[in-house]
């Protein structure tokens, strides 16, 4: 009798541990889990705006290809150039 229950109480004590070694992982388990869907949607949401600015970036570059006004007016903002009779004026600001 006493060499039964002895076997039943180390079962009951294996399975105990067991069962809450199996609650502990699936925890963990869950935990990472979310921390990988928070990874994924912040990866998302930095995929849709570097998606948004390549199509504006390719706009852009369609506008520069087809649009010579446009070509025209960054070429003067950008490097300075002028048309015959134009003049630049530049105005540097007093170090103080």
């Amino acid at each position: 009798m006493n060499l039964s229950k002895l076997i039943n109480g180390t079962f009951a004590v294996l399975f105990t541990a067991i069962a809450l070694w199996a609650v502990s992982f699936f925890v963990q388990m869950h935990r990472e889990l979310k921390t990988l869907r928070d990874h994924e949607e912040a990866n998302r949401r930095r995929l849709a705006a570097a998606e948004a600015k390549l199509a504006e970036q390719q706009r852009y570059l369609d506008r520069l290809r087809n649009d010579p006004a446009l070509v025209e007016r960054v070429i003067r903002q950008k490097l300075g150039y002028t048309k015959d009779g134009e003049f630049i004026f530049r105005f540097q600001e007093n170090p103080e």
